[in-house]
């Protein structure tokens, strides 16, 4: 993009006066806020850079700014980067559809037509071709890699609680990739932008509602404990604040993009999501008491679970059941054997429960 603007100014014009298919030159907040639900609906992603960040050095004095900084970027910093990354994409496809031929406008939206009519304005066609195909190989690489590991991960932990049983990553792995043969071959670019639209809803419910329990619910009303905790035995099966908050969130935002409440308000989905998430939220935490984000308050294990700088401590446990060492933060007491502990993974399969100790007042 930059050697566009460089090389041919004008393209800033072209850009700005582009005014669609609707050919209306009046800012129609209706189609803005479609085109806003295709991209809010990538802003789940932020989980997913949530899981590269676990391989992040530990915290120390000597590092801390710039800990905080690569966190901050990479994690919800990350929305930044793909909003640049989306205006660019934008801007090169009104460039080519000023170029192209009527009947190859469409060829406009797709990443390797884009990477290949900037890159011959810059060098030999038989390079610009070769560049354009690498580019998009890393690129889907990147892509693949990312939601097979990312969606196994998600995959795994769902199926390993409800179920009790860990059929092991490699099988999501394959899940996952099949998932994905299955959508290309189905041709899914082609109403991607439909499918986007629909799950911006469900995206930005649970979003929103994570967002709103961390900013709000733990830090405003210090309803939410401070600590995260997902080991099961501390927690609940279902808290009703986060459940009933993407629920309704999303049902209700899912009604409105199918225009239940009327077609001027379907293009607006996405913030009716964000609206509802927001208010239930608190309102939910507020009305339960907090009474269902923990059902102990101690995992019975006396060692700290974190050094002063906030990273796990570097106590180092076996686990009763498996035989395997894990830090302290993977780790629960259990009640069939006196000072003994078991990892998460052993109890999240333990189906007889008996393993699991009993509730307490959080």
């Amino acid at each position: 993009m930059i050697y566009l603007v460089a090389s041919q100014p004008e393209s800033i014009d072209s850009f700005i006066a582009y005014i669609g298919e609707s050919g209306g030159e009046a800012i129609s907040l209706g189609y803005i806020m479609l085109a806003a639900g295709v991209c809010l609906a990538l802003i789940v992603q932020i989980a997913e850079q949530i899981d590269y960040l676990r391989f992040m050095p530990p915290r120390t004095k000597e590092n801390k700014k710039t800990w905080w900084t690569a966190v901050i970027c990479a994690g919800p910093g990350w929305v930044v980067l793909g909003a640049i990354k989306q205006i660019t994409g934008l801007f090169i496809a009104v460039y080519l559809i000023a170029k192209f031929a009527p009947e190859d406008i469409k060829l406009a939206s797709e990443p390797v037509h884009q990477f290949l009519g900037v890159y011959e304005q810059m060098m030999p066609g038989w390079l610009a071709m070769t560049l354009a195909v690498i580019l998009v190989v890393i690129s889907q690489i990147k892509i693949n890699v990312t939601n097979a590991y990312c969606g196994s991960l998600a995959w795994t932990n769902s199926y390993t609680r409800v179920t009790k049983h860990h059929p092991g990553r490699m099988v999501f792995v394959i899940f996952n990739l099949a998932t994905a043969l299955l959508l290309m071959e189905l041709s899914m670019f082609e109403f991607l932008n439909n499918i986007l639209g629909f799950y911006a809803n469900c995206g930005i419910a649970w979003i929103v509602t994570v967002a709103t329990d961390i900013a709000v619910n733990k830090y405003v009303l210090k309803i939410s404990p401070k600590v995260p905790e997902y080991r099961r035995g501390m927690l609940y099966a279902v808290n009703p604040v986060g459940f009933t908050s993407v629920v309704l969130s999303a049902g209700i935002s899912i009604l409105v993009f199918f225009g239940a409440a009327g077609e001027w308000l379907q293009p607006y989905s996405p913030l009716v999501a964000v609206v509802v998430a927001f208010v239930v939220t608190p309102a939910m935490a507020v009305a339960t008491k907090g009474g269902y984000y923990l059902r102990r308050d101690s995992d019975g294990i006396d060692l700290p679970m974190f050094d002063e700088h906030g990273n796990p401590s570097g106590e180092m446990m076996t686990c009763n059941v498996c035989g395997e060492e894990y830090e302290c933060p993977d780790m629960i007491a259990t009640p069939t054997v006196t000072s003994a502990a078991v990892c998460s993974l052993c109890i999240s399969t333990d189906s007889s429960g008996e393993h699991v100790l009993p509730a307490t007042e959080a």
